[in-house]
């Protein structure tokens, strides 16, 4: 994995907390972030664009850029039986051109970007059970079983919140995108980069 150029940054949580609201505000605010496009052998959900959300692509690609070692997939998982994967050469060719890429990827997947690379990791949770549990039922897009399930994973996605270098808590939605840009602005300076992603050149 190379090293070099933009920031890799690992943004976790469990279904329902709103992540994606969450990462989609910052991107607006910050320049110099760019979102990983993950492939996933699940079908376009509606509104979905292949290229845009998700690569698209059925089981046998997946498993032919699994082949790809180690120019295949930084992470890949299993998740309600559909596999994800994150493009090594996407990361690289972004950050090469000194963009900060955000992966919104779920434990599985953080944990094994950590063996190979040294992301910024941040996970965002609900402000209790009971409320991620109201979200989840308000949404009204899933069925019972589909919800006890994702119910059960965030129990277990939530545990893992310690390994994570941050946490942000999704009460006030305001509040946790402050949290999140503070957070990628701070790793820049402690980059010795700008507020704005570029670096720092006093012309020496």
């Amino acid at each position: 994995m190379n090293g070099n150029g933009g920031m890799l940054l690992v943004v976790s949580a469990p279904s329902g907390c709103g992540k994606s609201t969450i990462v989609n505000r910052v991107m607006q605010i910050l320049p110099r972030l760019v979102f990983s496009v993950s492939h996933t052998t699940r079908l376009p959900r509606s509104g979905e664009t292949d290229g845009v959300h998700y690569h698209f692509v059925d089981k046998a690609t997946f498993a032919a850029i699994q082949d790809q070692q180690p120019t295949g997939f930084l992470e890949w998982a299993e998740v309600h039986g559909h596999k994800y994967g994150t493009s090594v050469d996407e990361i690289n060719r972004h950050r090469q051109e000194g963009m900060d890429v955000i992966l919104d990827i779920d434990v599985q997947g953080a944990a094994q970007v950590r063996q190979r690379a040294n992301p910024v990791s941040v996970f965002i949770a609900p402000p209790s059970f009971a409320e991620l549990e109201r979200r989840l039922r308000s949404r009204k897009t899933e069925n019972e079983a589909t919800i006890r399930v994702r119910l059960a994973n965030a129990r277990k996605e939530m545990a893992c919140a310690d390994v994570y270098d941050y946490l942000v808590v999704n009460d006030r939605l305001e509040d946790a995108v402050e949290s999140l840009k503070s957070i990628i602005i701070a790793e820049r300076c402690r980059r010795r980069r700008l507020s704005d992603g570029q670096d720092a050149d006093w012309g020496a």
